[in-house]
């Protein structure tokens, strides 16, 4: 979130380069548009017979707001979000990122990492506070095809909204009110972002039965993702939210 500058030629390959160009509006669209594009087409395979189509809440939600607007159809929100990258990049372009592509290899590595390492961190956190962690959300009436397929769009839709959108947000309020104190800002945001990540589970028709343990859960989870946005960026938060619910699909639940 904070203005960066890219650095001259012959520190692009650095380590230090690395984390300062990954964590741009371009590279954080770049790395998430594959996420984008194979949920939307997961999503069509997902729901070939259904009656009613069921997709990634925070999508749903988006939607909405377009419909506001007279702005509707399937994949309106996906071609806004196409044109919105493309006019970001267009912008970024005149601060010359460099476009390194192994960069996006190693931003899904790193994405991995913190995948794994919020899975187990919170786990145990949450288990020495309240004596177990809480089960893997099921969706049993869903196929496995469906889970996988809502792990992908959340990984693209619940962080453009609760990431970019709400904390984002959130970051660029307080840092108006609160001036020259940037680590409250930081803490403001990623926690009151948290917070509201977490209680949005529980809300609507489908909405989980509402236990503490869970929250609580989520709301490290959530705060784990703030703070991944907030310094390494929406293509970092993306790829770890996903990945996380890959796992939690394959393996945890």
């Amino acid at each position: 979130m904070d203005d960066m500058t890219i650095r001259p030629a012959g520190e692009e390959h650095s380590l230090r380069g690395y984390f300062s160009v990954s964590r741009t509006a371009t590279y954080g669209f770049l790395t998430a548009l594959p996420l984008l594009v194979v949920y939307e087409v997961l999503i069509v395979a997902a729901n070939r017979d259904a009656v009613h189509q069921i997709r990634i809440s925070a999508e749903v939600w988006m939607k909405s707001l377009f419909a506001l607007t007279g702005l509707a159809g399937s994949h309106i929100l996906a071609v806004a979000v196409l044109v919105v990258g493309i006019i970001v990049i267009a912008v970024e372009r005149r601060k010359k990122i460099p476009l390194r592509p192994k960069y996006f290899t190693f931003m899904i590595c790193e994405s991995a990492v913190y995948a794994a390492a919020v899975a187990l961190l919170i786990s145990r956190i949450t288990t020495l506070i309240f004596g177990a962690a809480p089960a893997a959300a099921q969706m049993e009436e869903q196929s496995q095809l469906m889970q996988l397929t809502l792990s992908v769009g959340a990984g693209v839709y619940e962080e453009l909204l609760f990431r970019v959108i709400l904390v984002g947000g959130l970051f660029m309020i307080f840092k108006r009110l609160l001036s020259g104190k940037r680590a409250y800002v930081y803490i403001l945001a990623a926690v009151i972002g948290a917070l509201v990540f977490s209680a949005v589970h529980y809300t609507g028709a489908m909405g989980d039965e509402f236990e503490v343990s869970s929250f609580f859960f989520r709301a490290l989870f959530g705060i784990a993702l703030n703070a991944l946005y907030l310094f390494r960026g929406f293509g970092i938060a993306a790829w770890t939210h996903a990945l996380y619910d890959i796992l939690v699909v394959l393996v945890l639940s």
